[in-house]
């Protein structure tokens, strides 16, 4: 069974971040203007717990950059007084647990980090009796909960934000193709929790084998399966470095052509930027970050540091402005508080914690023009739009 190869061949992929790949409340919520955080006065101890010391030298990069970007955060502070330290998890989560027990006996109000689900949970437990919170880089929801929360971009989330959009331009009906792995299959279960919530039905779903020739078996009876029931979206699962080129490809090739029905897609369709050359993604909803902000933080960094960001490096931003906001605002760091419904400005947008220890990000719907990107509805710059 051929796998994918060169374009459609996988990358080698962080294991808690995506599972496809398997981030005060704001005084007035412009996360595009990144810069004071905090307004009032107060001082956090912050355990910043990243895999800076992991044998894996992207992990350890990875780590590097979070920690970056959490100082960059520290700078950005008014008011607040923030004893940042640093504890090196070697990407293990045995040694995360060691470090946060050692972190909170030295006094530490709030943990920030660790990047694996594996270690987010070592973390948990290691500060759970004491209350503290544990704000993980992990997107993995089955951590979260109690005193764990996770600051990773989830399915779910950007689901409910392209089938809300869907359901807002008149469309009524889904049909999800996934590829058959575990990844895809949460991807395909986040998109049929968000149609049910938004009203609209679920036609059907199609998983197909992870190769070209499963690709290419399961095309037709997708084409069928959407034309008999009159579905009007169909909502892929697959990265551009897997399944989705081919099966943009296939798909019109076969006789349903985006014209005919709206495409969706779960992940970027801009990353790489030769994707948006495919002949299939035109037309195509994806969503993306709040491009402002991303672009704002990006060079701050590059600013700081002497070189571009990783994707994710936002997500150490992220936890120290939270912080920063709360302290500011006179409050105490908890799991209550960092649940405010007003959410916080970040490094990619707008973003709120929920009860269920799951975020939630202002996301931008995308779509695919003339080979060009373009944002045809712009993430919201606060909660309290429709639907958030």
């Amino acid at each position: 069974m051929a796998r994918f190869k060169g374009q459609f061949g996988r990358r080698a992929v962080i294991r808690s971040f995506g599972a496809l790949a398997l981030v005060g409340g704001l005084a007035a919520c412009d996360p595009a203007a990144i810069g004071a955080i905090g307004g009032g006065s107060g001082s956090v101890q912050v355990a910043l717990l990243v895999p800076t010391g992991a044998a894996d030298s992207n992990v350890a990069f990875l780590g590097q950059n979070l920690t970056n970007a959490a100082r960059l955060a520290v700078a950005d502070l008014e008011g607040v007084e923030v004893d940042l330290r640093v504890y090196d998890t070697a990407g293990n989560a045995e040694r995360a647990g060691q470090v946060a027990t050692q972190a909170i006996a030295e006094g530490a109000d709030v943990i920030v980090g660790p990047l694996f689900a594996e270690a987010a949970n070592a973390a948990g437990l290691a500060a759970a009796a004491k209350g503290i919170p544990v704000m993980s880089f992990s997107n993995n929801p089955t951590v979260a909960g109690g005193n764990v929360f996770v600051m990773g971009p989830t399915f779910d989330n950007t689901a409910r934000r392209l089938i809300g959009y869907a359901r807002g331009q008149g469309k009524s009906s889904v049909l999800v193709m996934y590829g058959e792995t575990e990844a895809e299959r949460l991807g395909r279960d986040a998109a049929m929790r968000a149609a049910q919530d938004f009203g609209m039905s679920v036609v059907g779903t199609s998983g197909f084998a992870m190769s070209q020739e499963g690709v290419v078996a399961a095309v037709p009876g997708v084409v069928q399966q959407a034309k008999s029931t009159g579905a009007d979206v169909l909502f892929l699962t697959s990265n551009t470095d897997t399944a989705l080129p081919i099966v943009t490809q296939l798909l019109p090739e076969n006789g349903l052509p985006p014209e005919e029905i709206q495409y969706v897609g779960l992940t970027r369709w801009d990353v790489p930027a030769s994707a948006l050359s495919l002949p299939g993604v035109q037309g195509g909803w994806f969503a993306l970050p709040d491009t402002a902000a991303v672009n704002s933080f990006g060079s701050r960094y590059t600013a700081a540091y002497g070189q571009a960001p990783h994707s994710i490096a936002g997500l150490g931003y992220d936890g120290i402005a939270a912080v920063g906001a709360l302290v500011g605002s006179g409050q105490r760091v908890t799991p209550q508080t960092l649940t405010q419904g007003r959410g916080f400005a970040g490094a990619s947008g707008a973003f709120r914690f929920l009860q269920n220890g799951s975020n939630q990000r202002a996301l931008s719907v995308a779509t695919v023009q003339d080979k060009a990107l373009r944002i045809v509805d712009p993430a919201p710059s606060n909660f309290a739009s429709a639907g958030l």
